[in-house]
């Protein structure tokens, strides 16, 4: 780990570590040795520039949920620590949304969500982030819609004129890392499985998906099998029939105890003219930061995790369409 803190092992350890002595260990201050001072984050609910709005940002969220707990679930990754390393890290998180915040009044309730987060390292920092948590998945356990969320967050902040936007891409802002991945078969035969989906071939799930598939999706849906696996893919699709799909990055690797896998970050974008997970059609053009994960075994793909934030896409509309 050329550059790197001794302590860490390698790359998934650094990863995982500093998410825990940041979090768990309060160790925002060390916000400063671990990401970079003109970092770049694309959170699906906007942009953001510098290590000072990443430790606002944590604050913010220890304030709502002072007991967050990040389980890492896996860290998939390429690169080298000399040219520079790219993860995609997947957490399940739990925790009591304890004080008043952006979901309105608290009351100690439970909530559990998955996020992930793709991270570009070099000498020990962090300077270039993609990042979305299943915010669909913490509203519903709260008792409100998605649709309501982001109604209430434009409302918040000031009205349709003045509410922040979620990102799309004429926000971006060129980083320091400009990979899109490895070469790796994993993640040529799960894109492979994501080109055909988004081209409306759903019999690939019958054909590709083990039988037994193990499924997590935006919400905190958890399911088996082929229909579970139709059903969100047709209506994420049908939502968005004419939209753009592209690929925004893509690792497979294997190993590590673990049966050959991928990462692939995912885009949609375009208007809502389908009738779909997002309701009625509205016309309005919305852009999808979409992260997943699926893992191989010998009857097909096994296991599938899609985490995308339902809030930012409903709020896109709302902001358009009222």
């Amino acid at each position: 780990m050329q550059g790197f803190e001794d302590r860490f092992a390698d790359f998934p350890d650094y990863i995982i570590q500093i998410t825990h002595d940041i979090w768990e260990g309060r160790g925002i201050a060390r916000l400063d040795d671990w990401y970079g001072e003109n970092l770049i984050f694309r959170l699906s609910s906007g942009i953001g520039v510098g290590r000072g709005e990443v430790r606002n940002g944590t604050l913010a969220t220890l304030h709502e949920f002072p007991d967050r707990v990040l389980l890492a679930e896996d860290v998939i990754w390429s690169g080298t620590p000399e040219a520079g390393m790219l993860s995609s890290h997947r957490s399940l998180c739990t925790a009591h949304y304890m004080n008043e915040g952006q979901f309105g009044v608290a009351a100690n309730q439970p909530v559990t969500f998955r996020a992930i987060a793709d991270c570009h390292a070099k000498n020990n920092q962090i300077d270039d982030e993609w990042l979305a948590r299943d915010q669909g998945a913490i509203c519903r356990q709260l008792g409100i819609s998605p649709e309501e969320f982001a109604r209430a967050a434009i409302a918040r902040e000031g009205g349709v004129e003045y509410a922040k936007r979620p990102f799309t891409p004429d926000q971006d802002i060129a980083g320091p890392y400009q990979g899109r991945g490895n070469a790796h078969e994993a993640g040529q035969r799960y894109a492979d499985i994501l080109q055909n989906l988004m081209r409306a071939d759903m019999a690939t799930v019958q054909r590709d998906y083990d039988r037994a598939c193990r499924l997590s999706y935006p919400g905190g849906v958890e399911a088996r099998g082929h229909a579970q696996a139709e059903r969100f893919w047709i209506g994420l699709r049908s939502a968005f029939p004419n939209a753009d799909f592209t690929i925004e990055h893509q690792i497979g690797m294997d190993g590590n105890d673990l049966s050959p896998r991928a990462a692939i970050r995912f885009a949609l974008h375009g208007a809502h003219d389908g009738l779909g997970m997002f309701g009625a059609p509205t016309g309005a053009e919305v852009y999808v930061m979409g992260f997943a994960h699926a893992y191989f075994g010998p009857w097909g793909l096994r296991e599938e995790i899609v985490v995308l934030d339902e809030t930012s896409v409903w709020k896109q509309i709302l902001l358009q369409k009222g």
